[in-house]
């Protein structure tokens, strides 16, 4: 069995210029937990999870600082940065998952479910060679194949 016998064709997409609280609407909406971010070719440029806007709540941890002969030398401040950025986001494309883990249509589920579970993702999109999206599977997509059909 392969992607593109279970995966859902009719994807619901934001783009990376859409607006935080666009998300969140379509999400309390419609009851799914993520969405794939494609640009205005239909290629897949991230994906943006329930997860990323629960992320944005999280308590900031300001970077320490050694002092090393006289100079502040700020620890993690690179990841400070990035936190920053994330919990500031106005635009999809600041908060959304840039790399993002997708299969051709002629995967194999077996690999499909490693790549879930090895990555802990609960979602992948379908794309052709030129990473245009053609759908998407979910875990829930594999569990109701296995165990309904």
């Amino acid at each position: 069995m392969n992607a593109e016998d279970i995966m859902i064709r009719d994807v619901l997409t934001i783009s990376p210029e859409d607006g935080i609280e666009k998300v969140a609407k379509i999400l309390v909406e419609t009851g799914i937990s993520g969405l794939p971010v494609v640009n205005e070719d239909g290629k897949v440029v991230g994906i943006i999870t329930e997860g990323d806007l629960v992320y944005q709540q999280k308590k900031l941890n300001i970077p320490a600082y050694l002092n090393f002969l006289d100079i502040l030398v700020p620890l993690g401040r690179e990841e400070f940065l990035e936190d920053l950025k994330k919990m500031t986001a106005f635009k999809v494309e600041d908060l959304m998952t840039k790399d993002v883990i997708m299969v051709g249509k002629k995967t194999n589920i077996t690999e499909i479910a490693t790549l879930m579970v090895e990555n802990k993702i609960n979602r992948v999109p379908v794309v052709d060679q030129e990473q245009r999206l053609l759908g998407i599977i979910t875990r829930h997509d594999i569990i109701k194949h296995i165990y309904t059909d």
